[in-house]
């Protein structure tokens, strides 16, 4: 079978205070009224993901935990179409925490709109399109 990969390997994952202070100087955001999604162009040939789901929107850890659950498996899903991008999720109050349908197509359009903002140039290097700042 010729189907791509579609697992969530370490590299793809945001690990350091460096690496989410880098998204957070300058980023382009996305904004929506569950989450607000932040990303940059990071000069790699993969995307990585960092998670911020705050305690005082989100109270209860086995809450969090299912958040963070279902934006891990929703980018994985799209992760092909975000390379070269990091990209850090913040929760916003008031997200449906046991509507997760509502979810997923939350975050469907986070990934659509980065991925209409970065197009590839021929040399392959990633540019910005025009800077969406919702």
């Amino acid at each position: 079978m010729n189907q791509k990969k579609t697992d969530f390997p370490q590299r793809c994952r945001l690990q350091d205070a460096g690496s989410y202070n880098q998204i957070f100087k300058r980023p382009n955001r996305s904004v929506d009224e569950f989450f607000t999604v932040l990303w940059r162009c990071n000069r790699l040939e993969y995307g990585r993901l960092g998670l911020a789901i705050a305690k005082k929107n989100v109270k209860r850890a086995v809450d969090r935990n299912s958040v963070k659950r279902v934006i891990r498996e929703s980018y994985r899903h799209q992760r092909f179409c975000l390379n070269g991008i990091d990209i850090v999720v913040l929760s916003r109050r008031g997200l449906p925490l046991h509507d997760k349908k509502r979810l997923r197509e939350s975050l469907d359009w986070h990934w659509s709109q980065v991925a209409g903002k970065i197009r590839t140039d021929i040399a392959g290097r990633f540019v910005r399109s025009e800077i969406f700042h919702g």
